[in-house]
């Protein structure tokens, strides 16, 4: 496989159209030289919203099923944003296809699965880019934030807090995400991401994790061929590093009278750094040599990207993200975003869960499924 010639459109297939796919596609549409020329999804409302995206008299070859979007030869590259409870299944023939893939968040609804998937891609030639999709990186604030403690601004991080109070969870195609087994349960299906945030900021791998949380509001009196949605809709999660460090997660989905949406905070031993992304604003302060002066050296600013020509649902965050996987395929350059990094955040989640559970700590080395998985780039 050979990188993708310049003057060349690439061609892209989006597997699952729903509400993610269709962001995907108008990120796509969003791009220099690239074109969207066959989507795959089982439900005929789906795929009418993703002609609707592309527009009513645009050419798009439309499949139910992965296997004959692979087969028509007419993509580069796809994109994986079907149900979680279905990625399994979908990426073996994907990854298999030889085709670039990017794969919405989280991995799998399993850990086996995402050790399966994992070990799979592991085989793979390096001229395949297989893109995790954990596009919180990209949120321009948040890009800062990674870019300060790179620069020493925080010194040593020893603390990563994590605030996302929100509204609940959106209604999907056939209610899929009322129930964990389908999503992988909250802590793995949206908070990934948080927990991706947290091994960036630190530098280190998470070896504990603990949890308390429950359903206590959304979604109870909510049935569904018989079964009761079972979906957890807020938590606390204290993550513990290799390195010392230790993140915490504060997450609750019946907040939306909020006004920031998620807060990030980063302290290390000089310093402080706290992004509010939903606001665009990062704040950056400084220790003193004199603690009881009363001085609190801190600055705010507002942070933007110019670049972005579509905001969509996470503040342009996955347009920026499209773009570097674009370019990796046009540059024949390996991933930025790998299904390590997949592995790693989805494994934390459940861990989370096992741990609301039993109500003990999980130690992730006691997780057959992370034997003799690597760490960093």
């Amino acid at each position: 496989m050979s990188p993708q010639a310049s003057d060349t459109p690439i061609r892209y297939g989006v597997v699952g159209v729903g509400m993610m796919g269709v962001e995907h596609i108008q990120n796509i549409l969003a791009l220099d030289d690239c074109v969207v020329t066959a989507v795959a999804d089982p439900h005929s409302s789906s795929l009418d919203s993703a002609q609707q995206a592309v527009g009513a008299e645009t050419p798009l070859a439309k499949f139910s099923t992965v296997e004959e979007l692979i087969a028509s030869g007419l993509c580069d590259a796809l994109v994986i944003a079907s149900p979680n409870f279905t990625h399994h299944d979908i990426l073996i023939p994907a990854i298999e296809s030889g085709l670039h893939l990017l794969i919405e968040k989280p991995l799998c609804t399993t850990l086996d699965d995402c050790r399966e998937i994992t070990d799979l891609v592991a085989t793979r030639p390096a001229e395949q880019v297989i893109w995790m999709g954990l596009e919180y990186r990209y949120m321009p604030p948040l890009q800062r934030l990674m870019a300060e403690i790179a620069a020493g601004t925080t010194g040593d991080v020893k603390m990563v807090a994590i605030r996302e109070h929100r509204f609940p969870f959106l209604v999907k195609v056939d209610n899929w995400n009322r129930f964990s087994k389908n999503t992988g349960g909250t802590l793995v299906e949206k908070c990934c991401h948080f927990f991706d945030l947290m091994i960036q900021a630190t530098a280190s791998r998470p070896v504990r994790v603990m949890a308390s949380g429950s359903q206590d509001v959304n979604h109870l009196d909510e049935v569904y061929k018989g079964e009761r949605s079972d979906i957890l809709d807020n938590a606390y999660v204290i993550v513990e590093f290799e390195n010392g460090s230790r993140g915490m997660l504060d997450l609750c989905m019946f907040a939306e009278a909020s006004k920031n949406e998620r807060e990030i905070v980063v302290v290390g031993d000089k310093g402080k750094l706290e992004a509010l992304d939903t606001e665009s604003i990062v704040r950056i302060g400084q220790r003193t040599d004199d603690i009881w002066s009363g001085v609190n050296v801190v600055t705010e600013e507002t942070v933007a990207d110019s670049s972005i020509k579509h905001q969509g649902l996470h503040h342009g965050a996955s347009y920026l993200e499209h773009v570097d996987f674009a370019d990796a395929i046009r540059s024949g350059r390996p991933a930025d975003v790998t299904v390590l990094d997949g592995l790693w955040s989805a494994a934390v989640g459940f861990a989370a869960h096992r741990s609301l559970e039993t109500g003990l700590p999980v130690v992730l080395d006691d997780l057959p499924q992370m034997a003799g998985i690597g760490f960093g780039q």
